[in-house]
């Protein structure tokens, strides 16, 4: 029997009801982490419930709700950069964007939009990254080794939407002008890219922490976007898009017999072709440990360092996400925040992050902006604080917390019918589903396992900060002055100048010369 989708909600409410509670009896605690709620009493679905196979093979998790009378159908793919062919890095960005924008069978791209408005429907794709198709409307969001297609419309309407969705899987015209103006749009976004510092750092930290060679550091250049023509995204798509690489996440104002009838009906007649990629390829690139920089005049210094941890699948993962939690990814009730931010007003934002690791180990990182001449100041107070974990066991109350937090926000996860449907179909899209089925059952137990033994012992681990790679984007040459009113320095805390890295050419990336 499915489950009811707007259970999460009630669970929310219920504990915002206790915080309210709280407040209106007068005991407003000092700090947020003296905040007190009752023991979380909620059980995230099972795939078991929603999961179906159609006619063909396809996999298809259906969440009735009806509570809208909308549908919501979309289509993930385990399609990302590692399938570019070399030298036309950008060409499946341009695919997938182009599924439902470049025309469809005999329909003109104008015909198609003309048709998706006249029903007041919603069809989008894309292309990993994080990105978001409609995820208010149960859209979903991906990573960078995942794509999707998402229609959004009435119920009413769901024979002619399907068949417009399954035109644009099964026969994209890739329309030469819309495909011109798609690698137009990439090419003006890339040369902005030494604009923004945010930009600078994320490329060059992950040349640091994967290599050159990676298939998330293979970006696009003017070369790749202008090299790729519509016979690359035909073969691409030829190869790569097929019931055979699909998975389903529908959800909506439903009967699921009768959507699981509509679905055979939809992609009846479509043979199970299309090859499914296997999980992206590991970096073979070592991190390259040390301190580095890039000048950019501006006044704020952009700071990331980190190390390369750990994979979902590892022991250790749940007694990670405690260390994370506590060091610097729980918000205010964390202790970098409350030294860097609270104490020292440093940066406005500072947190750490443990990469999620889904298909190899991806890198721990603490972020933060701050006044270039604060630089050295701010890591060597974000440094003291790794030393404090890795060296003195974490309070109990910053376990209690932290686990609290890590465990009560799983209900966040499933708060509409739309999230059910795309988190559980994204599960066995990248894995977990086969490797670690009861994940989502199991999560809040794993968590309240660990012990502040086990948080010192990951510290120890993962937390050496002789490995961690450090990556500074500003004015290089103030943020070695330092802050004169701290003895602390670059140079002091690398044990010398940190190597400096050239400005790359927004459009080729290789390095600028003066």
């Amino acid at each position: 029997m499915n489950r009811d989708p707007r259970t999460p909600w009630l669970a929310a409410a219920a504990l915002i009801a206790v915080a309210t509670g709280v407040a209106r009896a007068g005991e407003i605690p000092e700090r947020p982490e003296g905040l007190v709620f009752p023991d979380l009493d909620y059980e995230p679905p099972l795939a078991a419930d929603y999961r179906t196979t159609l006619e063909n093979g396809m996999v298809a998790y259906l969440v009735p709700d009806p509570s809208t009378p909308l549908v919501t159908v979309s289509v993930l793919l385990r399609l990302g950069p590692d399938q570019d062919p070399a030298g036309k890095e950008g060409a499946s960005r341009l695919m997938m964007g182009l599924l439902t924008e470049g025309g469809a069978g005999a329909l003109s791209a104008e015909q198609l939009e003309d048709r998706v408005a006249a029903l007041g429907a919603q069809l989008s794709s894309g292309l990993g990254g994080g990105r978001r198709g409609m995820m208010g409307m149960g859209g979903v969001r991906t990573g960078p080794a995942e794509s999707w297609v998402t229609l959004n419309l009435l119920k009413k309407d769901l024979d002619e939407g399907l068949a417009l969705l399954i035109a644009c899987l099964k026969e994209p015209a890739f329309q030469e002008d819309r495909l011109r103006l798609a690698k137009e749009q990439e090419l003006q976004q890339m040369k902005e890219r030494n604009d923004d510092t945010a930009g600078i750092e994320r490329r060059e930290w992950g040349y640091l922490m994967y290599g050159e060679d990676h298939w998330t550091t293979r970006w696009t250049t003017q070369a790749s976007v202008e090299s790729v023509g519509r016979a690359d995204l035909t073969a691409l798509h030829r190869r790569y898009v097929g019931p055979a690489n699909f998975l389903l996440a529908v959800s909506g104002d439903f009967e699921p017999k009768a959507m699981k009838k509509a679905l055979d009906r939809a992609f009846a007649g479509w043979p199970t072709v299309a090859e499914t990629p296997g999980p992206p390829a590991a970096p073979t690139h070592e991190p390259v440990s040390g301190w580095f920089a890039v000048d950019k005049d501006v006044n704020q210094a952009r700071v990331s360092f980190g190390i390369r941890a750990i994979d979902r699948y590892d022991p250790d993962w749940y007694a990670a996400l405690v260390l994370n939690d506590i060091l610097g990814g729980g918000g205010f009730s964390s202790r970098l925040v409350n030294r860097i931010r609270s104490d020292e007003g440093l940066a406005y934002s500072v947190r750490s992050a443990l990469g999620g690791g889904t298909y190899y180990p991806e890198a721990w990182s603490v972020t933060f902006q701050t006044k270039v001449r604060s630089t050295a100041y701010a890591v060597s107070l974000a440094l003291a604080e790794i030393a404090g974990i890795r060296d003195e066991p974490v309070t109990d109350d910053e376990l209690a917390l932290a686990k609290a937090s890590l465990s009560e926000s799983l209900p966040a996860g499933f708060e509409t019918a739309g999230a059910i449907a795309n988190a559980l179909a994204l599960e066995e899209l990248t894995g977990r589903y086969q490797r670690d089925p009861g994940y989502y059952r199991e999560y809040r137990d794993r968590i309240a396992a660990v012990t502040t033994a086990d948080v010192q012992r990951v510290a120890r681990r993962l937390l050496d900060p002789a490995a961690m790679t450090f990556l500074v984007v500003g004015d290089v040459d103030e943020a070695l002055l330092g802050d004169p009113k701290h003895d602390v320095t670059i140079e002091s805390l690398a044990g010398g100048a940190p190597t400096r890295l050239p400005l790359r050419d927004p459009l080729t990336l290789e390095p600028l010369t003066e």
